[in-house]
């Protein structure tokens, strides 16, 4: 069976690459944590929305869907599964919520693993839930004339349960050192994981909350108010060829985790960045006035205009007014349509399509 020591990343000499990511996710960490102090009342909007994004992305990049209405009215539990995917959906929404309110206290553990996959599962028919998987996986890609291949085969089932407990125990030991940065150690574990494929069914949406768990404690929170797996899910080609790149040799230990880690930090700067984004556009600017040779600020809240105008101002190509409320958390949906009526009435932006196919984009002229 293969061996689990990330003690032995406390001597990798890391490129420039992923010194510079460590460097700006560091930055942005510091400023987060000043913004959710500066502005929680605020940001409670930006974790509703991102907790619907997220349930939708995750599952989405399963082939697990329903339409935005359903996704919505489940994550907000305002309504019961009405088939398959929408129970995979609820069990997600279910293990995401125990994550937000509980990361403190969730260890990881090979049980604690178990008992989020049960609770992933427990709407579903299946009497897998809980358990790792009893008949080997593999993981198999299709050929552009229909055929399939396995690419790669995850290690059997006699060999999960002692496999999933090393990658456990070597993750808290070498996390305890402090001798690793955690943003290191994070995507390797979850690269372990995903090599292990522990579950029948599950592994995908299991990789990414033990992403959202193991950032959370961490202290790396911007999950909480930005959709990681979003992210994971625009670049989902990138995910997939990060993970295939750094699992070769992985049985034999001569793997190099550096893609996937690459890719990792890649979509948690972003996701640190859009959050920046939408902290600007919440609506608030500080006024410097100078008095009898003293200088005063002030903060004051922006018009609702300027917010949307704002927002608009940092979108490229088409946009939808949901998009455009998803970027200004401080202010109504009804109210971001009337100031997208007033930009089109002064010629700033256009209007394309009807009813729900309606998108808009800033005018040429």
């Amino acid at each position: 069976m293969r061996k689990f020591d990330y003690s032995k990343f406390e001597s990798c000499k890391w490129d420039n690459e992923i010194l510079s990511y460590l460097t700006q996710i560091h930055e942005h960490k510091g400023r987060q944590e000043l913004f959710s102090r500066q502005k929680p009342v605020e940001l409670e909007k930006l974790i509703e929305i991102a907790k619907v994004q997220s349930v939708e992305s995750s599952n989405r990049i399963e082939g697990i869907i329903t339409t935005s209405t359903r996704i919505g009215q489940i994550v907000k539990e305002k309504t019961t599964p009405k088939n398959r995917d929408e129970k995979e959906i609820a069990g997600y929404r279910d293990v995401l919520n125990t994550i937000h309110e509980s990361h403190d206290y969730i260890s990881v553990t090979g049980n604690i693993i178990l008992q989020l996959h049960r609770d992933l599962t427990k709407y579903s028919e299946s009497s897998l839930g809980g358990s790792f998987k009893i008949t080997q996986n593999y993981l198999k890609e299709t050929r552009p004339d229909g055929t399939e291949f396995i690419r790669f085969t995850p290690v059997p089932p006699y060999e999960t349960a002692t496999s999933i407990e090393a990658i456990c125990n070597s993750y808290r030991l070498a996390v305890d050192t402090h001798k690793v940065d955690p943003l290191l150690l994070i995507p390797v574990f979850i690269h372990d994981f995903l090599c292990i494929h522990p579950f029948n069914d599950g592994n995908g949406r299991m990789s990414r909350l033990l992403t959202l768990l193991l950032l959370y404690r961490n202290g790396y929170e911007v999950g909480k108010y930005i959709s990681i797996e979003k992210h994971i899910e625009k670049t989902k080609e990138a995910y997939y060829d990060a993970l295939e790149e750094a699992s070769n040799g992985w049985h034999e230990e001569s793997d190099d985790p550096t893609p996937f880690i690459k890719y990792m930090l890649g979509v948690i700067l972003a996701c640190y960045r859009e959050f920046e984004e939408r902290v600007n556009a919440i609506g608030e600017v500080t006024v410097v006035q100078i008095k009898n040779g003293k200088v005063k600020t002030t903060t004051v809240r922006s018009k609702a205009y300027d917010i949307v105008k704002t927002a608009v101002d940092s979108r490229i190509g088409k946009f939808t007014k949901k998009e455009i409320a998803n970027i200004c958390p401080s202010i109504s949906e009804k109210t971001v349509e009337s100031a997208l009526r007033m930009l089109i009435s002064q010629g700033y932006i256009e209007k394309h399509g009807t009813g729900r196919s309606t998108f808009y984009a800033k005018s040429s002229s």
